[in-house]
């Protein structure tokens, strides 16, 4: 595969954090492609000369940050081996409409076969990366974070998080594997609903930990923050809270643990949240609830011999 990338930095000017496992993506793409096309294209292969070849264009309709390049490159080159796929802007880099964002030559009934795989799994990532650079940008400034959650499609986390990362976002625990991060529904069966065990249960989970494990508690009330730090957790999440009973928690907090912001977080809503002086925001919605941004993939024939 041929690919080249620009320079520019991303929206947000920082460095992408890890770029994506060639596996991983592999393994997306077949089912993908398995799903889409179980036996061939019909379609192509009764209209479109076998030795035919195509160019096409990966535009822009609307504005946006682009992330998935190299997945759509990849998409291309599983249907055709031989295909060229030039990127002509990189992952985490802002584009205007009408901006063309990769080009790729080769069979043509390659291109087509690969055509709706590859268009929305880049549409998606790049909704996600376009909204989360929309986050990122009303909290400059402010310290704040913008995380994601575990609220991604199925089969999609490792693209859709590093899609986060394209808008400058950062990652949450990745799976249930990483991190403890206890809810009130975890808590409510640990404490038989008695407040007065909290600090003691979440000590003796907290003992049982190897040092290297980040321990997590999610509260609702003013009330279980002082039970919950006494425990000696690393993040508190204050869950659900207002921006005054936010400012409130970090204060009563004084830097006993790191402040997580979670809960209904919207573009209109983020700044207070993070002015309230919380070091990470986490957002469901930069992945679960994104619309697919608006590219389009023009494909010209090539004349014959």
């Amino acid at each position: 595969m041929t690919t080249t990338t620009q320079d520019t930095p991303g929206l947000t000017g920082v460095e992408l954090a890890g770029s994506l496992p060639a596996a991983a993506v592999d393994a997306v793409l077949r089912a993908a492609l398995l799903e889409d096309a179980p036996y061939g294209d019909i379609t192509s292969q009764t209209l479109i000369p076998a030795d035919a070849r195509a160019t096409a264009v990966l535009a822009a309709r609307v504005p946006g940050v682009l992330s998935g390049g190299e997945v759509f490159a990849a998409a291309m080159k599983l249907a055709d081996p031989a295909a060229v796929v030039e990127l002509l802007m990189a992952d985490g880099e802002a584009f205007e409409a009408g901006a063309a964002l990769a080009r790729v030559t080769g069979n043509a009934r390659g291109v087509l076969l690969a055509e709706r795989v590859a268009l929305n799994l880049v549409q998606r990532m790049s909704a996600i990366a376009t909204r989360t650079a929309e986050f990122v940008a009303l909290v400059a400034g402010t310290g704040a974070r913008i995380t994601d959650t575990r609220k991604t499609t199925p089969g999609l986390r490792v693209l859709e998080r590093y899609a986060v990362r394209c808008g400058g976002g950062a990652n949450h625990r990745f799976s249930l594997s990483d991190a403890v991060l206890a809810k009130d529904n975890h808590l409510a069966v640990l404490t038989g609903g008695d407040p007065a065990k909290l600090t003691a249960v979440l000590r003796g989970a907290k003992a049982r930990l190897g040092h290297t494990t980040h321990f997590e508690v999610e509260v609702d009330s003013m009330e279980q923050i002082e039970p919950v730090l006494a425990a000696g957790v690393d993040t508190i999440m204050l869950d659900n809270f207002s921006p005054e009973e936010l400012a409130a928690g970090v204060e009563l907090v004084g830097g006993r643990a790191r402040v997580e912001a979670s809960g209904n977080v919207s573009l209109a809503t983020v700044a207070g949240v993070a002015a309230a002086g919380v070091d990470i925001i986490s957002i469901g919605a930069l992945t679960h609830s994104v619309t697919a941004l608006d590219l389009g993939l023009d494909v010209e024939l090539e004349p014959a011999g």
